[in-house]
């Protein structure tokens, strides 16, 4: 541990450098938590903190422009792909839809504190059209911000770090391991919450063609499209007669949507695994709808498929 305190100090820079830019690429790596040892480091004279700081804001725009790229090139198929093997696929999607049409720009500030939503916001402001250089001026401002608040942590807090610095340096190997435990034990409980939550929306889904069969019958159900605005902006067709009511609206108390007892209602989104449309199943479900289904593969799967569509 004490060669390892060294080799910080020694490449500080390159330290901040590969961790931040891992953590902007999703990869599970406490960039945060570098900036506050190199925080207190900084305040003992041993590091640049120009060095760091250029650093640290040249490393998240090269992480968040690399997705920002990808966004832009390939739309929202690569945003849900990326969410999709995240270990936050159920909210992964909604809240990067949220932070984008809430707060625009901005969302690449708030992106920077909010876990598993940090890698969808450059993506998603790509596929939204967001210009390079509206793009460029606020992920700088928002690396800036995001490294200046963990080296001023670092900084402030720089006595108590220290010693705790001391105290896994003479622990050695056991606090290595300590260290790695933790990782692992903060991995698994994010991997344990992940699937808790995809047992609790895994329930009956409908196919593309089991739909199209009903729509040709005698009672056709109802169909909802529970994407949200941002979704809707990226792919504005739907599937022909879908009614637009998002996650949040079908959960609000006061819905003016009249659901009969006695009609299938089919939703479908452009999320992970289907998880807002099962949501929005559930909430159906318990208001008295006789049966509610996702639609498997949302409406990619339906274009596909070759169906006609409609626009909003």
């Amino acid at each position: 541990m004490a060669q390892l305190m060294s080799l910080l100090v020694q490449n500080a820079i390159l330290v901040v450098f590969i961790a931040s830019f891992a953590a902007r690429l999703g990869l599970p790596v406490p960039a945060a938590a570098v900036l506050v040892v190199t925080g207190a480091l900084l305040a003992a004279g041993d590091v640049s903190v120009i060095g760091v700081v250029l650093a640290a804001v040249v490393a998240n725009l090269l992480g968040d422009g690399a997705w920002f790229y990808a966004g832009r090139r390939f739309g929202y198929r690569f945003m849900r792909l990326l969410c999709r093997i995240s270990l936050s696929p159920d909210s992964c999607v909604r809240r990067g839809e949220s932070l984008i049409t809430d707060w625009g720009g901005m969302s690449l500030v708030a992106a920077k504190f909010v876990p598993g939503v940090s890698v969808v916001a450059p993506p998603m402001a790509g596929a939204l059209g967001m210009s390079v250089r509206r793009f460029i001026g606020f992920d700088v401002g928002a690396a800036l911000i995001w490294t200046g608040l963990f080296l001023g942590l670092g900084w402030a807090f720089r006595d108590q770090i220290q010693e705790v610095l001391a105290i896994l340096a003479q622990a050695g190997g056991i606090a290595t391991a300590a260290v790695a435990v933790l990782l692992l034990v903060m991995l698994a409980v994010r991997y344990w919450r992940r699937r808790a939550f995809m047992r609790l929306t895994g329930m009956p889904r409908i196919s593309v063609e089991e739909l199209h069969d009903l729509l040709s019958g005698e009672e056709p159900p109802l169909i909802i499209d529970v994407r949200g605005k941002a979704g809707v902006q990226v792919d504005p067709r739907r599937i022909p007669g879908a009614l637009p009511y998002t996650l949040k609206a079908l959960q609000h108390r006061h819905l003016d949507l009249q659901i009969d007892p006695n009609r299938d209602v089919v939703l479908y989104c452009n999320c992970p695994n289907e998880v807002s449309a099962a949501q929005a199943a559930r909430v159906l479900l318990a208001r008295g709808a006789r049966r509610a289904l996702p639609l498997t593969g949302g409406l990619d799967a339906w274009v596909a498929s070759g169906r006609p569509t409609s626009l909003h």
